[in-house]
Order: structure tokens, then sequence, then C-alpha cells
């Protein structure tokens, strides 16, 4: 197996555990929802970092959640995770629409990437993930339907 489908496996592999253990989180759900959000950021955050220490002692680590180490800037390669992509939605009963990110950042491009959408049972991961082709027709915009744009 080469680096490369070692990384992309790693990445989806960890992505997918942070997401299970998110499920059970929010599952036992216990506080408020601001509380749940924020505990499960941590919780994520924290076994994502600690499984990146023993699995790849060394490399770097951007993370969300955590203090950003200047050391990253010349380091090679990095991580680069979002433990809860939509804390907010995370802590919200029934929303399927938050996610784990991980990904390899190396020699200037993305080496690896993954996204679980866990409350959806969904991982993608490169190389598998293709962009689809541009739909005809006028753009499409996506916006967050809790925070308006920043012109309006």
């Amino acid at each position: 197996m080469s680096r490369a489908d070692a990384d992309s496996d790693l990445a989806g592999e960890l992505a997918a555990a942070a997401g299970q253990l998110l499920l059970e989180l929010r599952r036992l759900r216990r506080g408020s929802a601001p509380e749940l959000g924020a505990l499960g950021d941590r919780r994520s955050h924290a076994f994502l970092a600690a499984e990146l220490a023993h699995r790849r002692p060394g490399e770097a680590v951007l993370s969300e959640e955590a203090v950003d180490d200047p050391a990253r800037l010349t380091a090679e390669p990095v991580w680069i995770v979002d433990p809860l992509d939509g804390t907010r939605e995370f802590s919200e009963p029934d929303r399927d629409d938050w996610a784990v990110h991980v990904a390899l950042w190396e020699s200037g491009r993305l080496a690896a990437g993954a996204v679980a959408l866990p409350a959806r049972g969904v991982t993608l991961r490169t190389p598998a993930v293709a962009l689809a082709d541009r739909r005809a027709g006028p753009p499409r915009l996506v916006v967050s339907r809790t925070r308006p744009p920043a012109g309006g």
C-alpha cells in the first residue's frame, strides 16, 4: 500500500471513528445544547489528537479546537482537522447536517482527506471522492440558515 493510500485510509478511519464517538455522546445527551456542542468539540478533538500522536508521531496537527502551534507553518506534513463542523447542528435533536473533517496537507497540496457525516452513515475520502460535473444554468448559492451573509 502506498503512503498516499495509507494516509487516505487513516483520514477516513479517524473521521468515521470520531463520528461514532459523537453519535454515542449525542445518544447519551446530557445538559443544554451549548454544553453538548462544546463537549462534542472537546471529545472529538481529544480523540483525533491522541490517535494522530500515536499513529503518526512527530507530524504536526492543526485543529480548530486547539491552540495554534506556529511550528506547523514549516512542518511537513500537517494534519488539519475540524473535530466537529456544525457544533450547533450537532446539539439540535434530529439534525444530520454536521461533520468531522480530517485532512493531510503536504508539499503545498492536499494529500489526503475525509469527511464523515455520521448521522447520515456516510464517510467520503480521497481518492474515491470526485467532484460532480458542473450543472447547466445559473450558479446555485448555498447559505447558512442561521448566519446571514456578511454583505447583507
